[in-house]
C-alpha cells in the first residue's frame, strides 16, 4: 500500500492542505464574518476592556464601508493598496492620531486573520503609520482647577460631582476609569483606590485628603439617589439610580464650566492631564506620575516635561526683566 509520504514530506502536505484549506475557506469568508469573529477574539481570548472593544469594532466598521464601497467584500480580496485608499480618505477627515489608530486596529485585524490561517499574506504589514503632529496636552492652571471646584453643596447632585472632579483630578483618572468605579474599589481608611485600566491591568492609586473627604460626604447621601430599594455597585450614580455615563459626565462637567466662566472646551482628559502636569511641576518623580497614569511606556508619561518645559519658557519670556529689550524702565 502507498502512502502520501511516500511522495511527499510532512512540509510538504502541510503547504498542500493549507492550499486546499484557502481554496475552500479562505476566498468565502466574507469581511463581516472575519470583523465579527476578530471582535469575539478581542473580547473573550484577549480579554480587551468594553471601551476598547467599541473602538475596535467602530474602527472597522468604517474600514468595511469603505471597501465595500470599492467592490471588496471577501477578505482575500483585500489589498495593500485598498488600505491605503483608506487611510488617504480618512486624512481629510480626521486628526493624524486618529488616522493612526485605525491602522493600528487593522494591522491588528490582518495580524488574526494570518494567526487563523483565514488569509495567506498580511497585506497591512508595510504600511507605515503616519507621522503624528505633536500637540502638547492642555491643562488647568491650579487657580482655574480651584474654580472648577469650588461648587456649592446643596443637592445629592452637588455632592456627587464635587467628589467626582475631585477625584477625578486628584487621582489623573481617565473617564472611563472613573464612571466604571464600584463601591469595592473605593478603600477610605487606606486613602487607596484601585483602578482598572486599559488592558484591564490594575493599579492603586493614593487619594488626598480633600477626595477623602468629599467622598466621604456623597457616600453619606448617595442612598438619595438610589431608586426603587435596588442594590447599585456603582459609586456614581445618574438621577436614574444607575451607574453614571460618560456622556452623562460629560455634560455635568460642560455645564460647570461655563457656570464658572472657564473654557468650555476643556474635557475630561484635560483634567487628568492638569494632574500630571501640576505633580510634575512640583517635583514630582516622573515614575511616580507613571505609575499613577497607568501609562505602560514612560515615553507617554515624558510629554509632560515638555508641557512643563513650555511653561518655563513662557514664564521667562512673560517676567524676566531683561527679556524684552525695548523695555526703557528695565535699562540700568
Amino acid at each position: 500500500m502507498l502512502y502520501y509520504n511516500d511522495f511527499f514530506s510532512y512540509e510538504q502536505l502541510f503547504v498542500i492542505f493549507l492550499d486546499l484549506f484557502y481554496t475552500l475557506y479562505g476566498d468565502s469568508m466574507k469581511i463581516e464574518d472575519a470583523i465579527t469573529d476578530f471582535i469575539h477574539y478581542c473580547l473573550f481570548e484577549k480579554g480587551l476592556t468594553d471601551q476598547t472593544i467599541k473602538s475596535y469594532q467602530n474602527d472597522l466598521d468604517i474600514y468595511q464601508g469603505f471597501l465595500q464601497e470599492n467592490g471588496v467584500e471577501q477578505v482575500c480580496d483585500i489589498t495593500s493598496q485598498n488600505i491605503k485608499d483608506f487611510l488617504k480618505s480618512r486624512v481629510s477627515c480626521e486628526s493624524s492620531s486618529t488616522v493612526a489608530h485605525n491602522l493600528t486596529v487593522i494591522k491588528n485585524f490582518h495580524k488574526y486573520l494570518i494567526k487563523e490561517n483565514i488569509v495567506r499574506d498580511d497585506v497591512s504589514l508595510f504600511i507605515s503609520r503616519p507621522k503624528l503632529q505633536k500637540r502638547l496636552p492642555r491643562s488647568l492652571s491650579v487657580e482655574e482647577v480651584d474654580r472648577l471646584l469650588d461648587i456649592t453643596l446643596v443637592t445629592p447632585f452637588d455632592y456627587r460631582n464635587k467628589a467626582m472632579l475631585e477625584l477625578m483630578y486628584g487621582a489623573g483618572l481617565r473617564v472611563s476609569e472613573l464612571v466604571s468605579l464600584t463601591l469595592n474599589q473605593v478603600d477610605l481608611e487606606n486613602g487607596l483606590i484601585r483602578i482598572m485600566g486599559k488592558g484591564r491591568k490594575e493599579r492603586e492609586i493614593p487619594i488626598g485628603e480633600y477626595g477623602i473627604y468629599y467622598l466621604t460626604q456623597y457616600l453619606d447621601c448617595r442612598s438619595q439617589l438610589i431608586k426603587y430599594h435596588r442594590q447599585e455597585e456603582a459609586l456614581f450614580l445618574n438621577n436614574h439610580g444607575k451607574q453614571i455615563t460618560r456622556q452623562g459626565f460629560f455634560k455635568i462637567l460642560k455645564k460647570l464650566l461655563l457656570e464658572k466662566g472657564l473654557n468650555p472646551d476643556v474635557s475630561p482628559h484635560t483634567l487628568r492631564h492638569s494632574f500630571a502636569t501640576h505633580l510634575l511641576s512640583r517635583g514630582a518623580d516622573l515614575r511616580s506620575i507613571q505609575e499613577m497614569l497607568g501609562h505602560s511606556d514612560i515615553s507617554t508619561t515624558k510629554i509632560y516635561t515638555q508641557v512643563s518645559d513650555e511653561k518655563v519658557a513662557n514664564d521667562y519670556k512673560k517676567y524676566h526683566p531683561r527679556e524684552h529689550k525695548g523695555d526703557k524702565k528695565n535699562e540700568i
